[in-house]
């Protein structure tokens, strides 16, 4: 009925238990239960605005890690360190 995850068996838990309680009180409504684990955008322009702020950001990283580095073993030069 439901595949291993928990992430997909607890919603259909719910739903068999809200539906078998429903069922006990004689009545003919039905719950409806969904699991959308991962949020999903339809719009493209909101995939655009994410693709282009994370590329700005690993930019950013890219730009700053070099020096870091360079950083770094100019200090492990300066204190004579051997590794």
């Amino acid at each position: 009925m439901c595949s291993a995850e928990p992430i997909n068996c607890f919603p259909m838990l719910v739903n068999i238990l809200s539906n078998t309680f429903l069922r006990l009180f004689n009545s003919t409504a039905r719950i409806r239960v969904w699991s959308e684990p991962f949020y999903s955008t339809q719009s493209p322009e909101i995939k655009s605005d994410i693709f282009f702020i994370c590329l700005s950001y690993m930019l950013t990283l890219a730009a700053g890690l070099p020096p870091h580095l360079a950083v770094s073993s100019m200090e492990d030069y300066k204190v004579k360190s051997v590794h």
